[in-house]
């Protein structure tokens, strides 16, 4: 019996023991529950890891942002990690929640950089890479997406000849010019599209502009890759609640820079002088400033959805723009959307990404800059109108005003593109993928001349006129790749990616014109109603072309303890542009990089955050040439009287073929060092580049026979360049409530023309730049083999005569009038259009919620050649009005027109171009409103420069014939107001 007690005793303590230890177990731990947000948006953030500090609990918060664990009594910290956001510990609340804000890690975020096919580590790059975040792009209002970055990537030329035009685009370049004939544009990537067209593209939509820009990153797009490259990636949906953002501005322009011709009461004071012999009307009439639209105001809307879960995330935009030009009948009213998605499943082993965006645009094309060369020299003392009210005009100029009134040419455009990405995890660190994408571009122009407009009166019988055009481009790709990815004894780390690329691409087109219409209320809606159709003096023309590109390429990328570096490429590309001989070609990689900050030499170095060396070779491509160049093609010749008396159109080869066309091959060596020092305050990168183009392509005099015609297009020339990048980035004051941050991007380089001629073809120079307006003056810019590219040839001033006339020098030093200059052996390099140097500076300063932002840009060492100063600032262009220089500083000139030194001037400009002020609005736990920011903004407010005409900044330094500064549309030269605008902005978060 006592046996039995003391079991069941000994058992009942146990049981008593046991209970109180759970209890004091119980008691030991407790449950910890709170709120991971978003320190900017205050938006939850899912997948935050959450740990116990000093323990191995933790857990995940959930879909809102909240989350609850188990922590030990004595616990007293939270560790709170998620990427793009900083490592944040955040103590115990005793109270209750223990909630927490988490500020985006900016370092982390830029860290990341996004390169052909794929992304990488910022430290992992051994190529010359450029990526410009959102935060870092212009805010003045961009009217194409590469406004955003013009000035901010060292080596990238970005030129807008159109000024403000609303319905101009931009002239891109990087490192100089590759190419005679072919592209020398970079290869523009949209979210992975080749070739993508950046009127789809919305400021509010980017989220970075990645520019690779030697040959070891470009290599990767092979023969469309001689440019450059171009990649643009559009923002993505984040996991949480919906968030809402609304953007908008509006913008105001006004006339910055005018050329100075004759006021009305100049004119009239020199016609009563009898110093310009002509007929006072008695008006007082100022021409340009009729065709300015002192009214316009330019708006922008943009508003965006964003949100979704753990497997799937989604981003939606619209926008609404009204851009309105300087000029008027100068507008662009364009809207559309983006829609980006993105989603998981299979245990996040299946993912796919979906983006769809399209633009509608209306452009009224009538009031363009060409307008102004007629209004510039109209004798001002005249009037736009008759006494009568109606319009005036005469033979020798046109009525711009009224062609403004008695006009319209208008443009309705529709872009779409579509592209979805399907990757699947089939084991550890191996992804298949699939890319497909297709856009669409499609627009058709209308235009219409009044029946009783100038131009039909004296050129249509008073019939009117009317024209359409339309033109349809399809491009579709089709991209599969497989990337792998391994680390061993976490040394070494691989990452591959091999894969095929389709791209095919179809062009059409057709245009139709009239004139004998009865009435004007159709206009050029129907055209079959103007009489000329019947009578065979109709116009119609329609044409289509096609090409298509097929690629495999592979890329190898080796790091070794994350200090050295390594990556090879190779592409092997065929396109149907090239002849049947030359059809398929490689272009091999391959650079370099070692991380010194990691190695234990540097470890006493403690000024040294990371430095990095970089070398790399790539050999790219050019494709971007004519379909069929290498092709016989085939044309109508003239009309011929058979032996049966009948007369018949003839049809024949109009082009000789080439079946040895081929690419121009671009081989370029880069070696650059990347640096950060003392905790980021200062970093920042430095390129030196050599760059050797071959079989440049070139048009050449070619026997008959054997060939068909008299030209053939062949594979020649030799282009080098060679240059200087630097970028520094700096922090010279960062506190809790203020800092200041500065960002410089300086470049130089130079560009030589090594050859164009062999044993069988043959170009003694090639002339570039028609200065066109009066008389036969010519080129500007003429180029032999090894000379620099952008020399102006031409006489050299040596004075005037007493009676006013000129007087150039010759070849052995003396003086001679213009009729004795022997252009072969008088002529001389008078100077380069293509500037030395490029600097841009920009200078961001925050003080608790205000920012402010100063930018500057310029262009350094070249010349421009300063037409408008050629033909009117000289009496020989009376009695139509002329620059003001005409009586003063070219006073003594009393002959014809002369291209020569004389007119060419210093291009070279600084100018403050942008300024931004800002304001974001503290909100302290506001549940509805995340975030409200207002801006203003000036742009182009202050140039320096001692160039007298035109902004210095409209004149193109791209390409073959740069420099000329012109008031005709020769040489696609056309001239637009310079402008300064102010801008008001607001973004609101939700």
């Amino acid at each position: 019996m006592k046996r039995g007690l003391s079991f069941v005793t000994r058992v009942g303590l146990y049981s008593l023991g046991m209970l109180f230890l759970s209890l004091m177990a119980v008691a030991q731990n407790r449950t910890i529950t709170g709120k991971v947000t978003d320190a900017q948006g205050n938006t939850p953030l899912p997948g935050v890891t959450v740990q116990v500090k000093g323990t191995s609990k933790g857990t995940q918060t959930g879909p809102d942002g909240t989350y609850k664990l188990e922590a030990p009594d004595s616990a007293t910290t939270l560790i709170f990690t998620f990427v793009g956001y900083k490592r944040t510990e955040q103590q115990i609340s005793t109270a209750g929640a223990t909630n927490v804000s988490l500020p985006p890690d900016v370092t982390a975020l830029k860290d990341v950089v996004v390169v052909g096919y794929g992304t990488q580590k910022k430290s992992e790059v051994t190529s010359a890479v450029t990526s410009i975040n959102a935060e870092e792009f212009r805010q003045s209002g961009a009217r194409n997406a590469m406004d955003l970055v013009q000035g901010k990537v060292a080596g990238l030329q970005i030129t807008r000849q159109g000024g403000t035009n609303p319905n101009s685009g931009v002239t891109l370049q990087l490192r100089g010019v590759t190419s005679l004939t072919g592209s020398s544009s970079p290869l523009v990537v949209i979210d992975g599209i080749p070739g993508g067209n950046l009127d789809l593209l919305q400021q509010d939509d980017i989220a970075s502009i990645s520019v690779l820009k030697d040959g070891s990153a470009a290599a990767i797009y092979g023969t469309q890759a001689n440019g450059g490259v171009i990649l643009i990636t559009t923002k993505r949906g984040k996991s949480g609640p919906t968030r809402v953002d609304y953007n908008s501005y509006v913008r105001k322009e006004f006339v910055q820079r005018r050329p100075k011709f004759l006021t009305p009461d100049q004119y009239a004071a020199k016609l009563a002088s009898g110093e310009i012999i002509a007929t006072d009307k008695g008006h007082r009439t100022d021409f340009v400033d009729l065709l300015v639209d002192h009214g316009n105001l330019t708006q922008n809307h943009n508003l965006s959805f964003s949100g979704g879960n753990e497997s799937t995330t989604y981003r939606a935009s619209v926008y609404y723009q009204d851009l309105q030009g300087i000029m008027k009948a100068n507008t662009r009213q364009q809207y559309g959307g983006r829609l980006s998605l993105n989603t998981r499943g299979l245990n996040d082993k299946l993912s796919a990404q979906f983006n769809l965006a399209s633009n509608f645009n209306k452009a009224d094309l009538l009031g363009g800059g060409g307008a102004l060369q007629g209004y510039y020299t109209f004798n001002p003392t005249y009037s736009p109108w008759n006494d009568d009210g109606t319009w005036y005009f005469e033979r020798t100029s046109t009525n711009e005003l009224a062609r403004l009134h008695q006009e319209t040419n208008r443009r309705q455009q529709q872009t779409t593109s579509g592209d979805a990405k399907v990757s699947l995890d089939m084991v550890k660190g191996l992804r298949a993928s699939l890319f497909g994408s297709v856009q669409r571009d499609s627009y058709i122009d209308g235009a219409y001349r009044q029946l009783a407009s100038e131009s039909s009166v004296e050129d249509y019988q008073s019939s009117g006129f009317a024209s359409q055009n339309s033109e349809l481009k399809i491009k579709y790709a089709v991209e599969p790749t497989l990337e792998y990815n391994i680390r061993v004894h976490d040394d070494h780390n691989i990452t591959a990616i091999a894969g095929y690329s389709y791209r095919y691409e179809v062009n059409q087109g057709f245009n139709a014109s009239n004139y004998g219409f009865v009435n004007d209320l159709l206009e050029e809606n129907n055209l079959e109603d103007g009489i000329q159709l019947g009578l065979g003096k109709a116009k119609m023309e329609s044409y289509k072309n096609d090409n298509t590109l097929i690629a495999f390429f592979g890329r190898v990328n080796y790091s070794y303890k994350d200090k050295y570096l390594a990556s090879l490429i190779l592409r092997r590309e065929g396109s149907s542009r090239f002849g049947v001989n030359n059809k398929w070609g490689n272009f091999p990689a391959a650079s370099i990089g070692w991380n010194l900050s990691k190695e234990d030499f540097m470890s006493e170095v403690t000024f040294i955050d990371d430095l990095k060396l970089r070398a790399g070779y790539g050999v790219t491509g050019n494709s971007g040439i004519d379909n069929y160049s290498s092709l016989v093609t085939m044309g109508k010749g003239g009309t011929y009287i058979n032996p049966d008396g009948i007369w018949r159109q003839t049809y024949g080869p109009n082009k000789n073929p080439n079946p040895n066309l081929k690419w121009e091959k671009k081989a370029e060596y880069n070696i650059g060092v990347d640096y950060s020092m003392f905790k980021g305050r200062l970093s920042g990168s430095i390129d030196v580049y050599r760059r050797v183009t071959t079989d440049v392509l070139e048009t050449f005099d070619s026997q008959l026979p054997p060939f068909v015609t008299d030209k053939i297009y062949a594979n020649v020339g030799t282009i080098s360049g060679r240059g200087l990048e630097i970028t520094v980035s700096g922090a010279p004051v960062k506190n809790k409530h203020f800092s200041w941050n500065a960002d410089l991007a300086f470049s130089t380089a130079r560009t030589t023309l090594d050859k164009f001629s062999n044993d069988i073809y043959k170009i003694a120079r090639k002339e570039y730049g028609e200065i066109g307006g009066y008389g036969a003056l010519g080129y500007a810019i003429r180029t032999y083999e090894h000379d620099r590219l952008g020399n102006f040839y031409g006489k050299r001033f040596a004075g005037f005569t007493e009676d006013g006339k000129w007087l150039f020098y010759k070849k052995d030093g003396t003086t001679a009038r213009p009729e004795d200059i022997n252009r072969e052996e008088d002529y001389a390099v008078i100077g380069n259009a293509i500037p030395k140097y490029y600097l841009s500076l920009t200078n961001t300063f925050r003080y608790k919620g205000f920012d402010l932002r100063v930018f500057m840009r310029g262009k350094f060492g070249y010349d421009v050649l300063n037409t408008m100063e050629m033909f009117y600032g000289t009496k020989q262009s009376l009695p139509n009005n002329v620059l003001e220089t005409a009586f003063t500083k070219h006073a003594q000139l009393k002959d014809s027109y002369q291209y020569s030194d004389y007119y060419l001037e210093k291009g070279g400009y600084m100018k403050l171009d942008e300024v931004t002020i800002g304001y974001t609005v503290p909100l302290h736990g506001n549940k509805w409103v995340k975030n409200v920011r207002f801006y203003l903004t000036g742009s182009n407010l202050a140039t320096i420069t001692k160039y007298t005409g035109n902004d210095p900044d409209f004149i193109k330094d791209t390409g073959l014939n740069p420099g000329i500064d012109a008031i005709n549309t020769s040489d696609e030269r056309t001239p637009y107001l310079s402008t300064r605008g102010f801008l008001a902005g607001l973004s609101v978060s939700f």
